[in-house]
């Protein structure tokens, strides 16, 4: 099978299993999202969901992120991996988009990149998520482990990954692969033991053996 031809049959199958395929993080303002992409690095998006319930409650807009003492953002976020860093990201994030992008979050994967504490995969949550726009895949360690065990790259860098699967991958489902990867890594083809007999690629997975 062509890896163009995996790739359509793998997005007809999990897309089956995954009707909505989009993240699991909550949010309803693109800057919400970004705090919570960066909130959710080494963190469970449940957990970082159950942070960031109290959290956009309590700070309604990007200047009141901008505004805030960073011990006190430290603190509403003191239960989520490396919340020191992750403040002083967000809080600086939230001054450069109202000092450099008139207070609208950047559109742009340059642009975005320019931000505190936001790296490719961000940006790429960040332009599919939240603007409609596939700019990119977002390459995370399920997408990481799932496209190497289906045979859709050979690479161990995310970049090169992300080249590779974006290569044979539909640009419209482009973000929609993420998702669904990431949905099926976690329920099923999971890191430590994968769950073959429910897995519904197995008959196309190289790695059904493991």
């Amino acid at each position: 099978m062509k890896p163009e031809d995996k790739i359509k049959e793998i997005l007809k199958r999990l897309k089956r299993l995954y009707p909505e395929p989009k993240t699991a993080l909550n949010f309803s303002t693109p800057f919400e999202l970004l705090v919570a992409t960066i909130l959710s690095a080494q963190t469970t998006d449940n957990h970082v969901n159950k942070v960031t319930e109290a959290l956009f409650k309590k700070y309604r807009s990007i200047k009141d992120y901008a505004e805030t003492t960073l011990s006190t953002l430290q603190k509403d976020i003191s239960s989520i991996n490396f919340y020191k860093n992750k403040a002083k990201y967000i809080k600086e994030a939230a001054r450069m988009i109202i000092d450099k992008f008139n207070g609208e979050v950047p559109r742009t994967m340059d642009e975005l990149m320019t931000l505190p504490g936001v790296a490719r995969k961000t940006a790429n949550i960040i332009l599919s998520n939240a603007f409609g726009i596939n700019e990119g895949i977002a390459v995370d360690t399920h997408v990481k482990r799932l496209s190497r065990r289906l045979g859709l790259t050979e690479n161990e860098d995310p970049q090169k990954i992300e080249k590779d699967l974006m290569e044979i991958t539909p640009r419209e489902e482009w973000s929609n692969l993420s998702h669904l990867l990431i949905f099926h890594g976690r329920k099923v083809c999971q890191a430590k033991r994968p769950n073959h007999k429910e897995c519904i690629l197995y008959d196309i997975c190289p790695s059904r053996n493991i």
